[in-house]
């Protein structure tokens, strides 16, 4: 059962108690990523992230890095296009010492400017190593023909030219813009004492400014446009995604979508993979998968196989599209992978209760169930129609 309660400055705090666990998992959640960004900050939501990790007035990058580990514990972070998270998931008879990492972290790292310039080096070599993964690349192409000019469509790590560029000051700036109390969601999960954790949380989040009245993300919903993108690259495969037009991350239809995505491409036993794979052998790899926002969302396809055969792949993911539908027996087995999937780890759990936080779920797909999941007969889309001019392609060739 979850409990939420919102501290005076604003902080909003998203609890579950599982006493039949020994850890527990703290995670601090920003409502801000790269989609809240100017042109000209591209990548500083990202860059941010990782300047929590390199020390603050009291711990050095290399103290922090060896206090976890003296923990036993895990901590990482991690940006989206919509929050930027931070998490630290540690025995539960260390909680208190992880929310005072966690919270000398988050309220003050030092942000040196030597700092700022080594860590240049290394987020610009993250965005080479994209380049240079044809499966992460030609999902960024798609993003980037599917939402066009719109911030959504950006890579979350920025370009080479905003990054080579940016300072200190705009680093302090952009937190002091969008690091506000009030969208902000402490979130925990996990084997604890509910009075013991409300005095920690109101000690180390509960302090600092009130939030601003008025704080807005300013975002604006994203435009779908449709068209074929292909870029050229060395390889001995072509990489291709083709994508419909999905729909806002709270839509009531959310869990049935869920579901859907599994049988379409979301598992082994998924229709594309039956059918494309194991039946044809025409790839090594293909699924599908849910991106969820805020006003918006897609359903994606992803495959990779030999340059003769795009065609014919391309043919068969519409195909299985517009075939697809669920007989009973399917949606129970699928609600079974659903549990699973939701049963394992506190991240997991702590995605709920900062959905609770936020009052947003960040998963979601583009095609409607038409009846209730119990319905013997067949799921139907009725959200876009299913012809060859809705998908959209991002293509990495390897011609």
């Amino acid at each position: 059962m979850y409990r939420k309660l919102v501290l005076d400055n604003g902080v909003r705090v998203v609890t579950e108690r599982m006493p039949t666990l020994k850890s527990v998992t703290v995670g601090v959640w920003v409502n801000t990523g790269s989609r809240d960004e100017q042109s000209s900050q591209a990548g500083y939501s990202h860059f941010i992230e990782h300047m929590l990790f390199k020390g603050t007035r009291r711990r050095s990058s290399a103290e922090i890095s060896r206090e976890i580990d003296a923990l036993g514990g895990e901590m990482n972070a991690f940006t989206s296009r919509e929050t930027t998270t931070y998490y630290v998931k540690v025995l539960d008879q260390q909680l208190q010492r992880a929310f005072e990492l966690l919270s000398d972290l988050f309220h003050h790292s030092r942000f040196e400017s030597k700092d700022i310039e080594k860590e240049k080096q290394v987020v610009l070599e993250e965005i080479r190593m994209v380049q240079d993964d044809p499966e992460d690349l030609v999902q960024e192409l798609h993003m980037g023909q599917v939402l066009r000019r719109h911030p959504l469509g950006r890579s979350i790590l920025g370009r080479e030219k905003t990054i080579r560029g940016l300072r200190r000051q705009d680093l302090l700036n952009y937190i002091e813009t969008y690091y506000d109390p009030g969208q902000t969601v402490v979130s925990i999960a996990g084997n604890f004492e509910q009075t013991k954790l409300d005095r920690l949380v109101a000690r180390y989040f509960g302090k600092g400014r009130a939030a601003k009245a008025a704080h807005t993300n300013g975002r604006c919903p994203p435009d779908v446009h449709g068209g074929v993108l292909l870029k050229k690259k060395r390889l001995e495969q072509v990489h291709l995604c083709l994508g419909l037009k999905g729909v806002s991350a709270g839509h009531q239809d959310r869990y049935a979508l869920y579901t859907l995505n599994s049988v379409l491409g979301g598992s082994v036993s998924s229709r594309l993979f039956q059918e494309v794979r194991e039946k044809r052998g025409l790839v090594y790899s293909i699924y599908s998968f849910l991106s969820g926002y805020s006003d918006g969302g897609m359903i994606t396809v992803y495959a990779a196989t030999r340059p003769k055969e795009v065609d014919r792949v391309v043919d068969l993911v519409c195909r299985e599209i517009r075939q697809i539908g669920i007989k009973v027996s399917q949606t129970r087995d699928r609600r079974s992978d659903l549990d699973r999937s939701g049963s394992c780890g506190h991240l997991n759990r702590l995605n709920h209760a900062v959905s609770g936080g936020f009052e947003l779920q960040y998963r979601l797909v583009s095609l409607y169930i038409r009846d209730d999941l119990t319905d013997p007969h067949f799921v139907a889309h009725r959200h876009a129609p299913i012809d060859n001019d809705a998908f959209l392609h991002g293509r990495a060739d390897g011609r």
